[in-house]
Formats: C-alpha cells, sequence, structure tokens
C-alpha cells in the first residue's frame, strides 16, 4: 500500500510516546496524526492493516484512519478523533466516586470481547507471542524458563479475540457510545492472557507509574480491580480466588516489561512465584 504524502505544516505537535509523536490539525479539530519516528516504516502500515481487520470483525474501536508519509519520510497514521471522548482511567481519576460505575462498564466490554470468536488464519495466537517473547528474554534463566513456557503451554486454548495491551487507559467512551484503542498488539486465546493486564495495571504497577499513566492514586486503581473483578468473574466467586488464578498472567507481562526496560523486574517477577 501506497502512502499518502502530508505536509507537517498542516499540523501542531500535540504529544510522545515510546514510538513516535502524536499531531493535531492546524484547521479541522477532529483530525489527528499519529507519526512514528524516523525509519519505523512497516510499523505504522502493519498496525493500521490490524486496525482495519479488527474494525472490520464488529469490534468497537474507531475506524482506521489512513497510512501516510510526511517530506521528510517519517510514516504514519492519520485518522479522526472521536470528539469528546474520555478513557475509563481519566473518568475514574476525575470521578472516583463512579468507580464502581466505570469499573463494571469496563468489565463489560471485556467479556463482549473475551467472546467474539475470531478467524484464527488472520491473527496472531498469544502463546506464540509469548513463546516469542519468552525466547528473547535474556534475565530468566534455562531451567526458569522452562517452567514459564510449560505453564503457557499447558493454559487451555480459545479462539476468541485478545486486546493485547488491555489497560483501562485502552478502552474510551463518548455519550453512549464505547471503543477500545491501540490495538496494536490484538491477537486470539485466552482471556486470563488479557485480563491479567488489568490486574497489573491495577495492583502491582508502583504508586508513581499508576499515577503519571492513570493519573489516579493507586489504592483508587486497587478499588477500580476489585469492582472489575466481580464484574467480570461473577459475583458468587471470591476475590482471593480470582487473584490467585489471575496473578501469574499478570506475571507474565514480565516478559515485555523486561524487553522495554531491558532489565530484570523484581517487583513484576514476584507474580510468577507460583509458576517458578
Amino acid at each position: 500500500m501506497d502512502p499518502i504524502k502530508i505536509s507537517l505544516n498542516d499540523y501542531v505537535l500535540s504529544g510522545g510516546g515510546a514510538n513516535g509523536e502524536s499531531y493535531d490539525h492546524r484547521q479541522d479539530p477532529e483530525v489527528m496524526l499519529k507519526l512514528y519516528f524516523p525509519g519505523k516504516i512497516q510499523q505504522p502500515l502493519d498496525e493500521m492493516l490490524l486496525a482495519r481487520k479488527v474494525f472490520d470483525m464488529g469490534i468497537p474501536t474507531p475506524e482506521p484512519g489512513e497510512y501516510v508519509v510526511t517530506e521528510d519520510g517519517r510514516y504514519g497514521i492519520r485518522f479522526r478523533r472521536i470528539m469528546g471522548k474520555k478513557s475509563y482511567s481519566r473518568a475514574t481519576a476525575d470521578n472516583p466516586e463512579k468507580v464502581r460505575q466505570y469499573a463494571c462498564e469496563f468489565a463489560q466490554m471485556c467479556l463482549q470481547l473475551h467472546s467474539t470468536v475470531v478467524d484464527t488464519s488472520q491473527f496472531e495466537n498469544v502463546k506464540s507471542r509469548y513463546f516469542r517473547l519468552l525466547e528473547e528474554n535474556p534475565f530468566f534463566t534455562t531451567d526458569e524458563k522452562d517452567k514459564i513456557g510449560r505453564f503457557i503451554s499447558d493454559t487451555p486454548d480459545e479462539q476468541t479475540a485478545i486486546h493485547g495491551d488491555l489497560q483501562f487507559s485502552n478502552a474510551i467512551f463518548a455519550g453512549d457510545k464505547r471503543y477500545f484503542i491501540d490495538l496494536g498488539d490484538f491477537c486470539y486465546g485466552n482471556h486470563l492472557f488479557d485480563v491479567g493486564m488489568v490486574y497489573l495495571c491495577c495492583n502491582l504497577s508502583p504508586e508513581p507509574f499508576i499515577q503519571e499513566t492513570f493519573h489516579m492514586s493507586k489504592s483508587l486503581a486497587i478499588e477500580f480491580w476489585r469492582n472489575f473483578a466481580p464484574a467480570y468473574f461473577g459475583a458468587d466467586r471470591p476475590l482471593k480466588d480470582i487473584e490467585e488464578e489471575i496473578m501469574p498472567y499478570a506475571g507474565l507481562k514480565t516478559l515485555i516489561i523486561e524487553r522495554d526496560m531491558g532489565a530484570p523486574q523484581p517487583i513484576f517477577r514476584a507474580a510468577l512465584k507460583s509458576v517458578l
């Protein structure tokens, strides 16, 4: 697919992240540009094509935009923003008295997502992704990798959708419409791999990270989880049992965090205690 050539003079920088920068259109407030850092050509194309497949499945997500390139050779995606949107993390931070409402709404979105059967020929199996991360990780011993690998293998397979980065900041709403965003890691498999990320964000992440990323105290994030868990798993199931089941799946996210941080992460490794 050939990218559409655009002029960066039409945009103003609005933010940045690990992979690139975001821009707002100077004249049209509904138009937003996600521009990757120099040298990243395939990544925005892959993300756009994946987003299109997910959208065409009927998953509630904003319609994908256009593959673009600027005069200086930077590639990205241009799309129309959802005006008046708010993420579930920001909404909870701004209205802590509504934490139960937001946690339950988010849980219902997740239940719907995790009941969506996918064409497995079109998406990656979450197990394959974790096996690749495990193989590439230089910080676990061979014995530890064998144990983690067996745990991944023994997890029952499911042919249903997984977000891949299921943070409560990656679900938004505007009015009565709700959407998942940032679906670059979308895949399929057992729902526990996905819900583990919710637990990690709310319970395992350190306070400074939660405050900076989700704009709330850790105690409020934990309260979000404690309302999310019964709404997702059922009110008749003890929270202790839920957390014992979900803990090692949260711990598997260590493979992603250590890849990004380039060093062992003891806080998150502790969640793998039952596996190791």
